[in-house]
């Protein structure tokens, strides 16, 4: 069978051709959170590896889930995880898909383009002139669309000239 992705840098970053669908399914069960494979931020400042051979190795030997008695981080674990995975995907999601509408799609469309950008902008304005410009005592303007597109800002601080970038996130919870 035939490995469906494009090697990156060092033959190690693989993107995969459905990297968008399996990128999903990791987050939306929390297969790639640290209680389920450990705090890889954490690990791999304290290793500051010069090759990725050396990441795996410190991965390997020092990964632990981290929650109460979080079982040791393994090639099988992480295999498992996989399979987990391609389970809720094949199961779960295609059950999804098959059972989404055209109607759903044009009210979802609508909604995201509308409604989130109208309800993300009132909550990016109370935020920002609300509540931050008086505590960091600078103006905050609005961040160039490039900047919001390439780099995630949304506003951001001038100082001299430099620049602070702001994300503003709104939890839909």
């Amino acid at each position: 069978m035939n490995k469906e992705w494009v090697i990156g840098s060092e033959g190690h970053n693989l993107k995969f051709r459905r990297e968008t669908l399996l990128n999903y399914g990791m987050n939306r069960w929390g297969l790639n959170k640290a209680y389920s494979v450990g705090p890889t931020s954490e690990l791999i400042r304290a290793c500051a590896p010069k090759t990725f051979d050396e990441w795996e190795d410190f991965y390997f030997n020092n990964a632990q889930q981290k929650k109460k008695d979080g079982v040791r981080i393994t090639r099988d674990y992480i295999t498992g995880l996989g399979q987990t995975l391609y389970i809720k995907i094949s199961e779960v999601v295609q059950s999804e898909l098959e059972s989404i509408t055209e109607d759903e799609c044009v009210d979802y469309a609508y909604n995201l383009v509308l409604n989130r950008t109208y309800e993300g902008y009132k909550a990016e304005i109370d935020t920002i002139y609300g509540q931050l410009e008086s505590i960091v005592n600078c103006k905050i303007e609005p961040a160039p669309d490039e900047w919001d597109r390439t780099y995630g800002v949304d506003f951001c601080i001038k100082i001299k000239d430099k620049f602070i970038g702001i994300q503003i996130y709104r939890n839909s919870n």
